[in-house]
């Protein structure tokens, strides 16, 4: 294993890291796993803005010194959280009959995978990302939206476009999270409030923002987010 951090870097996006058992020492050793580890927890209870080198080295029990002889930095860092949370996805065979309710599972996976650590979703905004499982994941929607008839450009800045949707969606529930937890829920309007604010507003100047006022405040869960991801892949048929 290299000792200086960036060739370690290197080497975890040029091969799959070999698998191996070695005989658990006394005091377990500071490892990149353990520092992904570590990082989603306090990710999980603490959300993404809590996020920092001290912090991790904190819940290890150790100094940052300790994490930088395996990481880079904090974007080595968010490189390995998104690249542990995409090892989780699972790929379909690309079928293309049904290539758009493949990507749609598969986007979903990736947003339910962004949900559980709140704000985790902003690490993979402009970032081109080039570990292994994260191009794993990209390969394969890649081949969804190819077997799908699409040319190669247009699936391209499909899988741009989806990818970007995803990470904003989760990123949004994540603000709406933070914001319950710090303000209390009297913040947020509820539904039937927001309706009687539309309905009351003078119909000379908001005439389909108080007509539609139900059907603007609509949808469950995550209706929307199906909505969406539907409405892109509509639009991408007949692009051979």
């Amino acid at each position: 294993m290299p000792a200086d951090p960036r060739q370690r870097r290197a080497a975890r996006h040029a091969q799959p890291l070999a698998d191996s058992a070695p005989a658990k020492p006394r005091k377990e050793p500071i490892t990149a796993e353990r520092i992904t580890d570590a990082a989603l927890q306090v990710i999980a209870t603490e959300g993404y803005d809590a996020l920092t080198i001290r912090r991790v080295s904190a819940v290890l029990g150790t100094g940052p010194s300790s994490l930088y002889a395996h990481i880079v930095n904090k974007d080595d860092l968010d490189d390995l959280l998104i690249a542990r949370l995409y090892a989780g996805i699972v790929l379909p065979e690309p079928d293309p009959e049904t290539w758009r309710q493949q990507l749609l599972e598969v986007y979903a996976q990736l947003r339910d995978e962004y949900l559980k650590y709140p704000g985790l979703s902003r690490a993979a905004m402009a970032v081109v990302s080039t570990h292994l499982e994260t191009l794993r994941v990209g390969e394969g929607i890649l081949s969804i939206l190819l077997a799908g008839g699409l040319d190669a450009q247009t699936a391209a800045w499909a899988r741009d476009a989806l990818t970007l949707y995803v990470n904003a969606y989760a990123l949004e529930r994540a603000v709406v999270l933070q914001r319950q937890q710090q303000e209390g829920d009297d913040w947020v309007l509820s539904r039937e409030e927001v309706i009687s604010r539309f309905s009351a507003l003078p119909a000379d100047r908001y005439p389909n923002t108080q007509r539609y006022a139900a059907e603007l405040t609509s949808g469950t869960g995550h209706d929307r987010f199906d909505f969406t991801i539907n409405l892109l892949t509509e639009n991408l048929s007949g692009r051979r």
